[in-house]
């Protein structure tokens, strides 16, 4: 784990897309680099591609695992724009708007806004989607890229009981800016959350609840990993965030919103990462395989074999 801003990391379940995609994000946006790729293999979805990358300053991980999930909105990430962190902020929205709009579909037209002269919410060629914001430059600095989660259907009026859940549970939180829904804009209802930011571990999350009909809710396409130095910690987020038993596999897990996290031992990397050897990433999988909750100490005498 190279910085605090790793604690969380979202993590992107493709079909078979997962370089391609990274290849591609990494030239979409800013300061950005592929950090490290490996296959694990003899998966129950065969041998899985596993890339690590940043996107201006926000890590990533995603995996080729099979087509058994789909990306929706219901996790999508807000890009900020910030004239005041660069004075080319509007020409460099529109750029990054016209890279995504490649095979992609708006979602909300790249347009003004009464919160935002320059706005477009974007789903792109791979099913994943994008909010590009300009951020009034008097506001509080936020990092460029930020998880943003909708809570929609039978999660909707739910996002500020989330907000304080998530904030119970992890360390090194900050509660941020809170924005409700006024009378008159219906079919969302008064008093719901237009929108709030908060921190995790100093990583950025945004929240909001939508009333209109969506047909879609979180799903293990985005999953929230957690990297944790002990098996205290391990054994805490675990605890504290799974509400679904039959979903709990190899340290993934759902919470009551039914949001994905994965809670895993930040020395995975060297465990199955680029310096590991085909045997050890293998002898870590099959240990890891019939886990739930898992277990530093099993998986460090897997990779010694």
């Amino acid at each position: 784990m190279t910085a605090d801003t790793n604690k969380i990391v979202p993590h992107l379940w493709f079909d078979k897309e997962a370089k391609e995609a990274a290849a591609f994000y990494t030239s979409v946006f800013p300061d950005s680099q592929i950090i490290s790729e490996s296959v694990i293999p003899d998966t129950p979805s065969g041998d899985c591609d596993l890339v690590s990358f940043d996107l201006w300053g926000q890590r990533f991980m995603a995996i080729s695992a099979g087509p058994y999930f789909s990306f929706n909105p219901s996790i999508s990430f807000m890009v900020n724009f910030d004239p005041a962190r660069d004075k080319n902020a509007a020409e460099q929205l529109e750029a990054v708007w016209e890279k995504l709009s490649d095979g992609g579909v708006p979602l909300m037209p790249l347009d003004s806004y009464p919160f935002s002269k320059k706005y477009g919410w974007i789903q792109d060629k791979y099913g994943l989607s994008w909010q590009l914001i300009l951020t009034n430059p008097e506001g509080e600095e936020r990092p460029p890229i930020l998880p943003s989660m909708m809570f929609t259907g039978e999660n909707a009026g739910r996002a500020e009981e989330a907000v304080q859940f998530y904030l119970s549970i992890f360390n090194n939180s900050e509660k941020g800016n809170m924005a409700y829904y006024p009378a008159g804009m219906e079919p969302n209802k008064e008093g719901t959350v237009m929108f709030s930011d908060f921190a995790l571990e100093n990583v950025w999350i945004t929240a909001m609840d939508s009333g209109l009909e969506h047909g879609f809710q979180f799903n293990e396409a985005v999953s929230l990993l957690v990297n944790c130095d002990t098996q205290e910690e391990i054994n805490h987020y675990f605890e504290q965030l799974s509400a679904v038993p039959e979903a709990e596999q190899c340290g993934w897990l759902k919470d009551k919103f039914g949001v994905s996290w994965q809670i895993s031992p930040s020395e995975i990397d060297e465990l199955m990462g680029k310096n590991a050897t085909t045997e050890q990433i293998a002898r870590v999988n099959q240990a890891m395989m019939p886990m739930k909750k898992l277990d530093i100490e099993t998986l460090r005498k897997a990779y010694r074999g």
